[in-house]
């Protein structure tokens, strides 16, 4: 299955509290479940001012059905073609 990463452009994110996180995190469960098992959210980094989300999902149109049901923003959407890392480097 694809995976994607979302960046969402949230002003102000690296100052929600633990609550504010797990009640978006809740919300983005909801939606989840409603779309059913075709799209899975596998984790987000938090930055500042932005949120980096990791899904699988079978393509692009059903990320955006996530963010839009969720109310969330997309603000970009890039399909991942392949992953790197310093076991790159290993012969």
């Amino acid at each position: 299955m694809p995976k994607y990463v979302i960046e969402r452009e949230i002003p102000n994110l690296g100052d929600w509290s633990a609550d504010d996180l797990k009640g978006a995190s809740k919300k983005s469960n909801s939606v989840l479940k409603e779309l059913g098992p075709q799209i899975e959210w596998l984790q987000s980094l938090v930055t500042a001012d932005k949120l980096y989300c990791i899904y699988n999902a079978p393509n692009e149109e059903m990320v955006l059905a996530h963010a839009r049901q969720g109310g969330f923003p997309a603000n970009s959407i890039a399909e991942v073609k392949t992953m790197i890392g310093p076991f790159t480097a290993d012969d």
